[in-house]
């Protein structure tokens, strides 16, 4: 028996109606009177039979609905490559496809007809990678490059393979309005953001990952939608209630079926149409939802489903602010499913040890027994105390049951940077040796640990907010809202970056030639050697808590991560330390200075960390 050409796809769900590939149209729209389909040739489509205005080759179709608030039409002579849109009512301003895969004239214009099995894939022999043993490399499309597409990142894969990164998490590729941004503004949840280069050029990106040995996976936002381009209302009762960002989605009113089944099948559209290897939802916390079966617990099951079928692991890692473990219990068990979480906790334990500051939620953490309890398991904010908050939070995690790999940890991420004001890097204001301790307390922990792009060299651009609306008013209004936002806590307004202005986006562009100058060369080979060790010697990355403990002094500037046979010694102060250890090191693997060894005790440098075995 021959093999398949591409990695086995699973079928649609049955009620998923089509969007155009065969010429047939479907919009879910339960409360309007009228809904019509304006078809217009695309590039590369026949044109549509039948009577068309004959200045624009546009045709209005009238649809019918059915008994389930589906409107539905069959145009004959389109397929893909037709451009089309949605007339509700007697509005005569042609609506976006909800369900679009494909804008190329941006979120205000007509969707575009794309045909999934027209890609010719060659990673049939893809089976995936596990979640446990991973490094993550959170990657933003379009600062990576000074290209900020998708066909660009391809050519920076081979850094991040002999890094030893073994997952790439992608920052939001789904349309939003403007060409740079976050990717947290969008609005077309299905629709790869044109400037990055379209669905084909995700598939292209995918691929070429594979071809690699890297996994990908990508960050989905289901909490809110953009303020511009926001169209979904217009159709439906798609947002019940308030979040912090606005409208929440109507996970559990009235008409909220509909609605569940559109986060479910676009999640499961990402892994099985562009051959993703699991998903990243951003602040799950936001999504609010008071039904017995959480919509959280419900694509857990269903994504499960699509890994049985596909025969590869397809992770759900969520971002919460709740602290809660059972985001990543099993089912079975009365969690979520998620296979991780991520854990601002230790990022927030590290951020104040490596830099000192205290101010805002920082405050939590800046306890000398915050970075060694954090560490050993997992969440400050355990049932305990929150000053920030004014109120008790958080619950504690079994670390004889939960292992470590379902947390992933990091000095860094794109909220953490990119919320402070000037978006200014750890590397810029922290010592070389100082910050790749801080990488060792991340890659030699049981964690899953993860790297923001270019932290692996220090990087020193830095990774402000931009946005680019369309809008004026809205660009505006973005604008003075981040100064009075920032100026608000203090900071001088000159020093405020203008979110709108191109300049800002340019200057968060990754500067790939500060590698080959120190210290960022240096910082770069300490990393790969750090995640080399963590591949090569199974008990760091043992994700096992209850085999894991640290040992600190007084003022949490000297740990000793025990790791089996292994002991990681940090030194965090400036000056040199003597640490004693409960066992003669036998060897030294790795350092970023000179330690020395007597009996049982270490010598350590200031702002030095020594991997040895025992």
């Amino acid at each position: 028996m021959s093999e398949p050409d591409t990695i086995p796809t699973a079928p649609d769900t049955p009620d998923t109606p089509g969007r155009g590939v065969d010429g047939d149209f479907a919009v879910w729209a339960p409360h309007l009177e009228r809904v019509r389909l304006s078809v217009a040739p695309g590039t590369g489509a026949r044109r549509p039979g039948g009577a068309a205005d004959p200045g624009t080759g546009v045709r209005v179709v009238p649809m019918e609905r059915d008994g389930d608030g589906w409107w539905r039409a069959q145009v004959p002579g389109t397929g893909p490559g037709t451009d089309y849109a949605y007339l509700l009512d007697e509005d005569p301003a042609p609506l976006p496809d909800p369900r679009s895969l494909a804008q190329p004239r941006g979120v205000h214009g007509p969707s575009r007809v794309h045909d999934h099995a027209a890609f010719a894939w060659t990673d049939a022999a893809w089976t995936g990678r596990a979640l446990p043993g991973a490094v993550v490399y959170e990657l933003h499309v379009g600062t990576f490059t000074p290209e900020g597409t998708l066909t660009a990142a391809v050519g920076r894969l081979d850094h991040l393979v002999d890094l030893g990164i073994t997952h790439v998490e992608l920052m939001p590729v789904n349309a939003f309005d403007g060409t740079h941004g976050w990717g947290y503004d969008g609005v077309l949840w299905g629709a790869v953001h044109a400037p990055y280069g379209g669905p084909d050029a995700l598939k292209s990106l995918v691929d070429a990952c594979h071809a690699r040995g890297l996994a990908v996976l990508l960050d989905v936002v289901y909490n809110h939608l953009g303020p511009s381009g926001a169209y979904l209302p217009r159709f439906g009762p798609y947002f019940r209630g308030e979040n912090a960002w606005g409208p929440s989605l109507n996970l559990d009113g009235p008409d909220s079926d509909p609605v569940r089944r559109h986060v479910l099948d676009n999640a499961l559209g990402w892994l099985r149409h562009y051959h993703l290897d699991g998903l990243r939802l951003d602040a799950v916390h936001a999504l609010r939802d008071d039904r017995a079966v959480p919509l959280l617990a419900e694509l857990s099951a269903e994504v499960d489903s699509l890994s049985a079928a596909l025969g590869r692991p397809l992770p759900l890692i969520a971002e919460s602010d709740r602290n809660d473990p059972r985001t990543v219990l099993p089912r079975e068990a009365g969690g979520l499913g998620m296979a991780a979480q991520w854990s601002d906790d230790l990022h927030h334990a590290l951020h104040v040890a490596l830099t000192g500051e205290t101010h805002g939620y920082y405050a939590d953490f800046a306890d000398p027994e915050a970075l060694p309890a954090t560490l050993s398991r997992v969440f400050w904010h355990a049932d305990t105390y929150s000053g920030f908050r004014h109120r008790t939070h958080g619950a504690p995690v079994d670390t004889a049951r939960v292992p470590g790999h379902r947390f992933l940890g990091y000095l860094a991420t794109h909220d953490q940077i990119g919320n402070r004001a000037r978006g200014d890097r750890m590397g810029e204001r922290v010592p070389p040796g100082l910050l790749v301790c801080g990488a060792a307390l991340v890659l030699c922990s049981p964690f899953t640990p993860m790297i923001f792009m270019g932290e692996e060299w220090a990087a020193t651009t830095p990774w402000p907010f931009f946005a680019s609306f369309t809008d004026p008013a809205l660009a505006e209004g973005v604008r003075n809202g981040r100064r009075s936002e920032f100026a608000a806590l203090g900071w001088v307004e000159e020093e405020i970056p203008d979110p709108m202005d191109p300049a800002t986006r340019d200057g968060a562009v990754l500067d790939w030639s500060q590698i080959g100058g120190e210290p960022h060369q240096l910082v770069l080979e300490t990393y790969r050697a750090l995640i080399a060790l963590r591949r090569c010697e199974p008990e760091l990355s043992d994700p096992r808590l209850d085999r894991f403990s640290v040992v600190a002094d007084g003022d949490g500037r000297r740990l000793v991560l025990v790791r089996g046979g292994l002991r990681v010694v940090v030194n965090l102060d400036p000056v040199g330390a003597d640490v004693e250890l409960d066992a003669a090191p036998r060897e030294l693997l790795l350092a970023n200075g000179h330690p020395k060894v007597s009996g049982t005790t270490v010598a350590v440098p200031g702002e030095c960390f020594a991997v040895l075995r025992v």
